[in-house]
């Protein structure tokens, strides 16, 4: 029996992985899961898995998750320190998929306790990708990616050594905007930008999906789980997002994962590695799909894609940076108070005026983290003015 925790078990992730638990009860048991602010959902998730530990981030909902699980022989808990007690207490592998940096700490501290941790929490990397990757060389931690991109490039790799491989390619689908004209963005709505056409995400990672943002933080990801320069990444565009990534070795091979646009399949290959295990994933018909089309990024119309690839190749502070405005303009167009082109714009300006250095401590990256998003919200509101 492998011991799970699911830091972020309410969102797609999080029900993604239970729905596997569920389908295998004889290979996991759930030790903890922790959920933002809905007691419902995580009190439902922790009685129908027999869970040890549930935590509520928010801390005026502690009595709430208390009644909900009476009864059920599971502990309640609230608050940071506890989502950090639910990273580092008796488990072997760690689902880490609270999204944005909200993540960053409880994932930090689970590497730090030498976990093998399932990382679907992006922001982790992007913001503190040195610390914690040196974090993890100290501890023995495992990191195993589980953004459908990266797993593809972790699978394709199989064993082989990072000196082999003379580049790496993330595949984007393009978003519900590949084909829109620069006049369609400018006008486009919050509930168009969250319809992906092949993927079933949350709002703010379904927004960067169209902005292309989503890329430019796997773009960052890739650099330091592989090892591998900016210069030594591409991104195409494949809007069937049956070829996940690629991998182009030095003897000009290229090996590529295929799979179904479902995310179970990419959760499956962390939560059973070494091994491998069933998923209920619809099975690939290529000659029902019969063309795989691709082509280069429009780096005018997705200018987001290009902000990432500064901000990378900037480093120190610049991907925190990236991340904490993207985070604030992203939430900001989807209560309807900017266009969706003002997204990168907002990203930009940001990028321009940040002058932190480079973070040395995980409380370095929130102070930065903090900073960003008060000019941003500035600039927003004298936008809105």
């Amino acid at each position: 029996m492998k011991k799970v925790a699911i830091l972020g078990s309410t969102g797609s992730i999080g029900k993604s992985t239970l729905d596997l638990i569920e389908r295998s009860p004889d290979k996991f048991e759930i030790t903890a899961l922790t959920a933002a602010v809905n007691v419902d959902a995580l009190a439902d998730a922790a009685r129908r898995t027999n869970a040890r530990l549930a935590v509520i981030a928010d801390e005026s909902r502690l009595r709430d998750l208390e009644d909900a699980l009476q009864g059920s022989g599971c502990q309640a808990a609230a608050g940071a320190d506890s989502l950090v007690g639910a990273a580092t207490g008796d488990s072997d592998l760690v689902m880490a998929a609270i999204v944005g940096c909200a993540g960053l700490r409880p994932t930090m501290a689970a590497v730090e306790a030498g976990k093998t941790v399932a990382l679907a929490n992006k922001e982790a990397l992007v913001t503190a990708g040195d610390l914690m990757t040196e974090a993890a060389k100290t501890s023995g931690a495992t990191l195993l990616p589980v953004d459908s991109e990266h797993n593809a490039i972790f699978q394709s790799l199989a064993g082989s050594r990072i000196d082999q491989v003379s580049r790496i390619i993330l595949t984007a689908s393009g978003g519900p905007f590949r084909t829109a004209s620069a006049e369609a963005m400018r006008n486009a709505t919050p509930a168009q930008a969250v319809a992906h056409p092949n993927w079933t995400m949350g709002a703010k990672i379904s927004v960067d999906s169209a902005t292309l943002m989503n890329k430019g933080l796997e773009l960052i990801e890739a650099h330091y789980l592989f090892g591998l320069p900016s210069e030594r990444i591409d991104i195409l565009v494949h809007p069937q997002s049956v070829i996940h990534s690629l991998v182009e070795f030095i003897d000009g091979s290229v090996l590529a994962q295929l799979g179904s646009p479902d995310m179970r399949i990419p959760i499956a290959y962390a939560l059973a590695w070494p091994e491998r295990m069933p998923t209920p994933a619809q099975r690939l018909d290529l000659a029902a799909i019969a063309r795989l089309d691709f082509g280069e990024p429009d780096l005018e119309r997705f200018p987001a894609l290009r902000l990432s690839r500064e901000a990378l190749e900037a480093g120190g502070s610049a991907p925190a940076a990236l991340n904490a405005a993207n985070e604030v303009a992203v939430a900001t167009f989807l209560d309807g108070k900017i266009s969706f082109p003002d997204i990168s714009k907002l990203v930009d300006m940001a990028l321009q005026e940040n002058e932190s250095p480079a973070p040395r401590s995980i409380e370095d990256v929130f102070e930065i983290d903090r900073k960003v998003r008060t000019d941003v919200t500035a600039m927003i509101e004298g936008r809105c003015a």
